[in-house]
């Protein structure tokens, strides 16, 4: 169904009370206006609770961490890439960690060790 609307002030578009009804958009209901290759669509947005979004994300996160341990190349491939990688990443976590390749040739400040705290 194809219906024309016209846009008002502040670019107000009205979608057809039909359409409205079919995709349960009311006053206030948020959408989604995006370019298409041929015009503009707009559509129903769908807004999650952060906190359900936050559940989603972690239950997904564990069932791809689950089935990555099942196949047992990829894992290993994995922990072959952790391996190589371990040591190499300057976290901050060790007050004692050093870089010499990073190094100038100006010697570091002194530490604090009220500010090291």
């Amino acid at each position: 169904m194809a219906e024309p609307s016209k846009v008002g002030k502040r670019g107000t578009v009205v979608i057809p009370a039909e359409l409205r009804r079919r995709f349960n958009i009311e006053e206030g209901s948020l959408v989604i206006a995006e370019a298409v290759a041929d015009g503009v669509l707009i559509r129903p947005a769908v807004a999650v609770p952060l906190d359900e979004y936050h559940r989603q994300f972690l239950a997904e996160t564990n069932r791809a961490y689950a089935a990555l341990r099942q196949d047992a190349a990829a894992w290993a491939e994995i922990e072959a890439e952790r391996a190589e990688l371990e040591g190499t990443l300057m976290d901050g976590l060790d007050p004692d960690e050093e870089w010499p390749e990073l190094a100038t040739t100006a010697p570091s400040p002194p530490r604090d060790p009220k500010r090291d705290a």
